[in-house]
């Protein structure tokens, strides 16, 4: 299964996202290829870091992306793919690819807004695929006290796009983990929320039949 971490705006929380559920699926033991498809390599790095057997590449053109993905999926159980902050030909060829969609997003109407943007790529892949790949909206450094409001439900309604109950929260942590060469789980300063926080939405947005070692493809579908 491939999932993309999608957004042509940058600063959203792409590569923490990526590189935390690699991890994440890495430790409920499956088989993980991280493929970093932004120029900045930052997720690829920070993944070799972990030593948490995921297998990091880069793919840096929509070429590599639309040729070699294929490959990597026969090879893991999960490809997940962190896509670029800019590059609107290097989104296409992703979401042409992928099996899942998972769209970071700060919580804000202009944030929304400029969805709109990798939302027509989204459409034009699921027009080409026949609706594959699904998609949902992950609210992304978001304040504690955070609630959506009936603008951001009727704006993301709009882009006919689901939104994830549970948001990332804007903490201290999520920036330095990069820096320790870590995931929040491993961190032992302020982990208790933010590990918790990730379990509940990497569980939402893969429910525990895509975990299932018997077609982790067919039930994506």
């Amino acid at each position: 299964m491939i999932i993309a971490i999608a957004n042509n705006k940058g600063g959203v929380g792409k590569s923490t996202l990526a590189v935390h559920l690699a991890a994440w699926l890495s430790r409920k033991g499956r088989s993980i290829v991280l493929a970093d498809c932004d120029t900045q390599q930052s997720s690829s790095e920070w993944a070799r870091e972990l030593h948490d057997g995921i297998r990091a590449v880069t793919l840096r053109d929509a070429d590599a992306i639309l040729n070699e993905l294929p490959t990597l999926n026969e090879e893991a159980e999960f490809v997940i793919a962190d896509g670029p902050g800019s590059n609107t030909e290097t989104s296409r060829a992703l979401l042409l690819r992928a099996d899942l969609a998972v769209l970071p997003c700060k919580a804000s109407m202009l944030e929304v807004r400029a969805l709109a943007k990798v939302t027509e790529v989204l459409r034009q892949a699921q027009d080409i695929r026949g609706g594959t790949p699904p998609a949902v909206i992950v609210l992304s450094m978001v304040g504690r006290h955070y609630r959506l409001t009936r603008d951001m439900k009727d704006a993301a309604s709009a882009l006919s796009l689901a939104v994830a109950d549970t948001p990332v929260t804007l903490r201290q942590i999520y920036a330095d983990a990069p820096g320790q060469g870590a995931v929040v789980w491993d961190m032992k300063a302020r982990t208790t929320d933010a590990a918790d926080e990730l379990d509940a939405l990497f569980a939402e947005i893969l429910p525990e039949q895509l975990l299932s070692t018997t077609s982790i493809k067919e039930a994506a579908t």
